[in-house]
């Protein structure tokens, strides 16, 4: 079984603490990744998805938004102990550490091309799991909330005559998410009490407070907008290493699966294609 230090990214983009969501979203943006490693001190102290970008809006400091303390491999470890750690503890990356330096990065995507070199001949169908689409009217700022409720980082989107028009993923979420600045104005006028509820005199002016809030917000506009509508599909029939090479060649993380009549039937996650590299399917 191939080694982390073969399929592992090495020279890593990262990001320090002190920080903020500006420069994760910059970073984000620019590159397409989904994940970077947090660094303090040159010691690797945490990771920051753009899930956390997306599904905590108000919060602004890296050090609130990382996930603390992750798993980590090392890098003469193998991909199929990657591939359990990454689905046992539900992530979609690791940290390579050789002692407490950080060497390189390994993801679902560098175990996707790992598959895809293998020709591993097991059909997909043992992989598929059950979707559900969006309609290509939906509000861009609903599916976002659809995907934080529901768990899903990707949906198939149909139009009114429910043909296959393209997929909505968290990486274009990240593409029309923007920082918007508004500010609040909070009445505390004692307005409508009664005198005698009230001993000082001051408290019972009319007053107001302005504060600023700073968020992260998706555009105001249909799914269809964002959405890629260049879909790379396959039937369930399809291997393992087949579907992996597609992913890789297109730079998608999941691929709709259609029947013999080009319908939605399922759709494939990277996550769950690599359970193939798990014991059990040769």
């Amino acid at each position: 079984m191939p080694l982390v230090s073969e399929y592992m990214t090495g020279g890593v983009v990262k990001v320090e603490i002190p920080g903020n969501r500006y420069d994760v979203l910059k970073v984000l943006k620019r590159t397409g990744i989904s994940g970077l490693p947090v660094l303090m001190g040159g010691k690797l102290v945490g990771i920051i998805t753009r899930r956390d970008l997306l599904y905590n809006p108000e919060e602004n400091q890296l050090a609130l938004l990382m996930t603390p303390d992750p798993i980590v491999i090392r890098p003469s470890a193998t991909i199929q102990e990657a591939a359990q750690l990454m689905i046992s503890h539900h992530v979609r990356r690791l940290p390579v550490l050789d002692g407490d330096t950080l060497v390189g990065l390994i993801s679902i995507a560098d175990l996707i091309l790992a598959i895809a070199r293998m020709r591993i001949s097991v059909e997909v169908r043992e992989f598929v799991i059950p979707t559900f689409a969006l309609w290509e009217e939906t509000p861009l700022p609903l599916v976002g909330r659809i995907m934080e409720i529901s768990g899903y980082e990707a949906f198939p989107i149909l139009n009114a005559a429910s043909e296959l028009k393209g997929i909505i993923s968290e990486r274009d979420l990240i593409r029309h998410a923007t920082i918007e600045d508004t500010v609040i104005e909070s009445d505390l006028s004692t307005t409508g009490i009664d005198d005698d509820e009230w001993t000082w005199e001051s408290i019972r002016d009319v007053h107001t407070i302005s504060y600023g809030i700073s968020r992260v917000s998706l555009e105001d506009c249909s799914v269809k907008k964002a959405m890629i509508s260049n879909v790379i599909m396959v039937s369930a029939n399809a291997t393992a290493s087949e579907c992996a090479l597609r992913m890789k060649r297109s730079h998608v993380d999941q691929l709709p699966v259609v029947n013999e009549d080009g319908k939605l039937k399922s759709m494939l996650f990277d996550r769950e294609l690599i359970k193939v590299l798990l014991p059990g399917p040769t």
